[in-house]
């Protein structure tokens, strides 16, 4: 059975430059195994399905899939779903903004020129990373936490290990033997930068580095909002490292986080599944 496809590249600067992300649209009928089957054939960070709404408010309904396990919530499949959710023709309950349905609950998402934003979701854990959980990333990162500046959990679905340099340079600077992080950890850096952006920001997981991360920029302006580093509104960069050159827009309007980014579609079509 043929469904719409869309590819779409989320948080990029203009170009073709941040993170891909496929979305089937119209996925109703398709069980957990072909869902999974295939985000692993299209060897993304993440592969989302549209569904119809179940939840009371919500305009469609999403679920997100990365090579080998389903996730609640995600930043990039957030924005990504919404762009091709809307440039099918898709029609909000409310002009102002998009309700997602996910694993984590209702999430909105707000256009904003020529960007969309997603209001970060709370942290399901906070505080600074236990015993077990510093023993990893101090093994990844081939250092001892008396040379980071902070440490933190940002889980707000993807359970971030959280990690502060001293600044962008140490992070881009940074190996991570990946081989020491298991299935399920992340592993988030973040550095104070001077080039314009407020900070640069790298996300790893066990069987990669992630381009561009909403889910970890939004941890990490939780973090440094709480802690009064950095202003009501600013720009992170993430991708250096990988060929990529992402920005992420945070905006704390008061009452939400508002972790945006560019979305544009890049491949459309259909897809026999």
């Amino acid at each position: 059975m043929g469904r719409r496809f869309t590819q779409v590249d989320v948080f990029g600067d203009g170009g073709v430059t941040g993170n891909p992300l496929a979305v089937v649209h119209d996925a109703a009928g398709l069980d957990d195994a072909a869902m999974q089957a295939f985000a692993a054939w299209t060897n993304l960070s993440e592969t989302t399905f549209l569904l119809p709404p179940t939840a009371p408010g919500a305009d469609y309904r999403v679920r997100i899939f990365t090579v080998d396990g389903e996730l609640p919530f995600a930043g990039h499949p957030t924005l990504g779903s919404a762009h091709a959710w809307l440039t099918a023709g898709g029609v909000p309950r409310r002009a102002d903004e998009v309700v997602q349905e996910c694993g984590v609950g209702l999430v909105r998402v707000r256009r904003d020129a020529d960007r969309l934003a997603f209001a970060a979701p709370p942290r399901r854990r906070t505080g600074p990373l236990d015993e077990g959980h510093l023993a990893v990333a101090e093994a990844a990162l081939g250092s001892s936490r008396s040379e980071w500046v902070a440490h933190e959990w940002g889980d707000n679905g993807p359970p971030w290990m959280m990690v502060e340099f001293e600044d962008a340079a140490a992070v881009r600077a940074a190996w991570v033997d990946r081989t020491q992080l298991g299935r399920h950890d992340h592993l988030g850096l973040v550095g104070r930068s001077d080039d314009g952006y407020a900070y640069e920001v790298r996300g790893f997981l066990a069987h990669d580095e992630d381009p561009v991360t909403g889910s970890l920029n939004a941890a990490v302006a939780q973090w440094l909002r709480g802690r009064g580093e950095v202003p009501a509104r600013y720009v992170a960069t993430q991708g250096s490292q990988v060929g990529r050159h992402g920005e992420v827009f945070v905006d704390d309007d008061g009452v939400d986080l508002w972790i945006g980014g560019r979305t544009r579609t890049v491949i459309s079509g259909d897809v026999e599944l």
